[in-house]
């Protein structure tokens, strides 16, 4: 379990990181990722920006 924490801990230390430089691609603005404002806090929720790092992760890992 805390290996798992680690894990999760660390994916989002480096989508954090990584994150201004994937902007600069496009990535955060696709169609589907969600910007909003709730209770006078702006909220982001990238659900294609989700899909497509994914994929992309998934056909990396087939190809090596």
């Amino acid at each position: 379990m805390i290996r798992w924490l680690l894990v999760v801990f660390l994916a989002l230390l480096l989508i954090d990181w990584f994150s201004p430089l994937l902007q600069k691609f496009g990535f955060g603005k696709l169609p589907g990722d969600l910007r909003f404002r709730f209770l006078g806090r702006p909220w982001f929720i990238p659900l294609t920006t989700t899909v497509v790092l994914s994929f992309l992760a998934s056909l990396i890992s087939k190809l090596l």
